[in-house]
Order: C-alpha cells, then sequence, then structure tokens
C-alpha cells in the first residue's frame, strides 16, 4: 500500500533537514541564519531535491510542493520555523507563544489564536536558542528571563521553566513601520493642532513624560517626537532594551543596560547610564522606560538645565503618571521625604502626553496635560488637549477627537526663548 502525501512529504522534508545539517558541519550552531546564507541553502536543497525525485522515481510532487518543503526544511533548521511567517508577516505586530501548543498574534488591536503549534517543547526551546543566539544570548534554568532586541528591531521576551508551568513562553513585539507625525495624524491618532502643539514643544525644549498603558504606542510616539528636535542636537538615548529608532540622526548616542551574568556580576543598571550621560554634553536626553531610582536622576537633570528631556512612563492617567514618577525617586536608596519629591517633579515636568487604547484596538492620544504644581491630592494638573469619544461608527471603529481645551500653556517662555513660534490658536 503506497504511503499517503502527507506521510511522503515528511519523508522527504526529514532527508531534507538530514542533508542541511552535513552543510552546517563545522558551523557554530544555536544561532538562525542569514538571508543571504538561508538563500544559498535553499538553493543547494533544490539541487538535492532533484536527486532525491531522480533516485526514486516513484515519488511524485509538484513544483510548488517541492519549494514548500525546501522553505520549511529551512525554516525548521537555521530559520525560527513558524515563526519566520509570523515575522514576515506586516500585518502582525505582537507574536505570543504560551508554551508550544498555543500561539497567539495580534493584527489591529485583535488577539487572534492560530491553529499552528510546535511538536514539543524541545522544538519550541531550539526556536527560542536560535532567535536568543542570534543576539549572543541565552536562556536556561539558572538564567530562565531574557528580555531583547532581535536583528530585524524586534522586541523578544523569553521565559522558560520553573518559572511559568506552560512550558516555555515567548513574546515579540514587532519593530513597526517608521511612522511620520503626518502618518500619525492621518490615522487619528491625534488632530493636526496636538500635533503642532507637540512638535512645538519638543522644539522648545519642554520637559515630557509620556505615559500610557501597555501596547498603546509610547515608544512610537517618542520616535515620532524625537524627529522635531533640531538636527545638530548631540541626542543620548537611554533604554535597558534598544527600541527606539532614531534613524537619520548625525549625532545620536545610544546607551543600553547590561545584565549580569550567570554569576550575578557586571550589571549596568539604567542608573549608572544616565548619570554618565549627563558628563557626555547632551542636548537632550531621552530615557526610554523609567523603572527604578534613574527617575530621581532624570528629574534632577531637568533641574539642572538639560531641558528637553522625554522620558517613558508604565500609567493608566496622566495623574498616576506623575505619582509613579514619584514611587520610582524614592527606590532611589536616599531617605527622600515624599512631599520633596512632588516639588521637585512638579517644578522640572512641563507636560504629560498621555496615550490610551481603546475598544476597536486603536492607540490614540488620551490627553495632554500640564503640570501646574502641587497640592493637598498630590499634582495640580490641567488638560491641554482632550481625547473627546463621538460614537461608533457601524464599522466598529471608534470616532473622536483630540481637541484643544483652550487652557494657557504654563511654558510659553520656553518658545520665546527657544524662538519658536507659538500657534495662532494657543491661548496667550
Amino acid at each position: 500500500m503506497a504511503n499517503p502525501p502527507n506521510v511522503i512529504h515528511e519523508q522527504v522534508k526529514a532527508l531534507l533537514k538530514l542533508r542541511l545539517i552535513d552543510l552546517l558541519d563545522g558551523e557554530p550552531g544555536g544561532q538562525a541564519a542569514s538571508p543571504q546564507r538561508r538563500q544559498a541553502f535553499q538553493e543547494q536543497l533544490r539541487r538535492v531535491m532533484q536527486g532525491l525525485l531522480d533516485e526514486h522515481r516513484t515519488v511524485q510532487l509538484s513544483a510548488e510542493e517541492q519549494e514548500r518543503l525546501i522553505q520549511e526544511a529551512v525554516r525548521e533548521v537555521v530559520g525560527y520555523d513558524l515563526l519566520d511567517r509570523l515575522l514576515a508577516d506586516p500585518t502582525v505586530t505582537e507574536i505570543m507563544v504560551n508554551g508550544p501548543e498555543e500561539v497567539w498574534v495580534e493584527r489591529d488591536g485583535t488577539l487572534h489564536r492560530l491553529e499552528a503549534k510546535f511538536r514539543d517543547a524541545n522544538h519550541l526551546m531550539s526556536v527560542i536558542e536560535r532567535m536568543l543566539g542570534s543576539v549572543h544570548l541565552s536562556v536556561n534554568e539558572s538564567a530562565p528571563i531574557c528580555d531583547a532586541s532581535l536583528p530585524d528591531g524586534s522586541r523578544i521576551n523569553v521565559i522558560i521553566p520553573p518559572l511559568t508551568l506552560n512550558g516555555p513562553v515567548v513574546t515579540i513585539r514587532r519593530k513597526g513601520r517608521d511612522w511620520t507625525m503626518r502618518d500619525y495624524v492621518a490615522t487619528d491618532a491625534l488632530s493636526e493642532q496636538a500635533a503642532e502643539f507637540l512638535e512645538g514643544c519638543v522644539k522648545a525644549k519642554v520637559n515630557l513624560v509620556v505615559s500610557g498603558g501597555t501596547s498603546t504606542g509610547k515608544t512610537t510616539l517618542v520616535t515620532i517626537l524625537s524627529s522635531c528636535i533640531p538636527g545638530d542636537h548631540r541626542v543620548i538615548t537611554i533604554e535597558n532594551v534598544a527600541e527606539l529608532n532614531l534613524s537619520g540622526r548625525r549625532h545620536w548616542i545610544r546607551l543600553v543596560s547590561k545584565a549580569a551574568n550567570l554569576e550575578g556580576r557586571g550589571e549596568i543598571p539604567l542608573r549608572t547610564l544616565v548619570k554618565n550621560a549627563l558628563r557626555m554634553r547632551p542636548d537632550r536626553i531621552i530615557l526610554g522606560e523609567a523603572r527604578g531610582g534613574e527617575a530621581l536622576d532624570v528629574v534632577q537633570a531637568m533641574h539642572s538645565g538639560h531641558d528637553g528631556v522625554m522620558t517613558v512612563l508604565h500609567a493608566n492617567t496622566p495623574h498616576a503618571a506623575l505619582e509613579r514618577l514619584q514611587t520610582l525617586m524614592l527606590m532611589s536608596g536616599l531617605d527622600l521625604p515624599p512631599e520633596a519629591c512632588r516639588v521637585q517633579i512638579a517644578s522640572a515636568v512641563d507636560l504629560v502626553v498621555h496615550l490610551g487604547r481603546y475598544a476597536d484596538g486603536s492607540r490614540r492620544l488620551a490627553a495632554i496635560t500640564q503640570v501646574l504644581g502641587t497640592s493637598q491630592e498630590g499634582f495640580a494638573l490641567e488638560d491641554l488637549f482632550l481625547f473627546e469619544v463621538q460614537g461608533f461608527a457601524p464599522d466598529g471603529r471608534l470616532s473622536g477627537t483630540c481637541r484643544y481645551t483652550g487652557a494657557k500653556p504654563k511654558f510659553l517662555s520656553k518658545f520665546h526663548l527657544a524662538n519658536v513660534e507659538v500657534p495662532s490658536w494657543v491661548t496667550t
């Protein structure tokens, strides 16, 4: 009895994979091949495939079947297997692997579970090792968590047993396309007035906190705003994992923190990098995300003449963002009264630019809020722009606009000192 087609396909693919492993003999393992190397392997396997078909004439494979098996063999041996296809799909913004049998993706702000899965935990771990090997990192039982940037700019987080009971868990946030402020306005993420105002604020070296929940577009907005910084300014970015892309800048220094090694040594935290950046004659400092005591040094930098600072915070509201900044300052190890932290924040931070994610999956500018000072409740804030919901269209898309409230910005003197024109519609 003849073997069914799917069995023949698996047998042929297994032979192709064995031949590919032979071709790799002597090469360093644990890393994915470059696109150029993959193309070379595919060409070699096409010749191998022709030899197999000539030798086994009873095996009938169409040209499409042959190419599919070759692609699968290359992906499974020197690529990222089924993740290759997802990473090549421009509609996928996030990939979530919850163990070998459960793969989810985000498209247009909505989660979808895929039928595709890995054979077992070992299969998934081999893919993880190749992905991390491409950036010279690894995970194991002694160091079961890894956070890194892939060569294409995507951010990957891996956590493995014994810290997770699902098996190896992988979360990949795709690097989005290069957005411009015009693109952001075109997608209704913010209004033209809000865009004009933010561009002026960046040029005038207004100190900004960009806040929002997970996956609300904070890093994307910071990247867009950085394009408004004059080209001759010396910009220093400080990140835990490299995500910011300030391509095209002539004077850009990227600082990335370093985790401890397996012996617990060699860690270079964000706080050390922030302190060092202040000695590097920066015109602008951009902190990818404040997570600890480095918040104190960033606020102190704003106080010491380093205007135009931008930092990112995870928070649900502008007020919560400043409260979180205060909490992070208290984590500096210094015995600081909370009231003193509030006063420093209120006199250093000019604006909180808050982003939200809405029911239709869209990411929008929710508010631009200025910091007036402190109050008995904590911080005195005033909204300059506020997103107003108008309702949902028949296709389920949210309709609304981020409108100017008419409040007067308190920091217009920075516009005048930087010779930046104040928009005519701003209350002065």
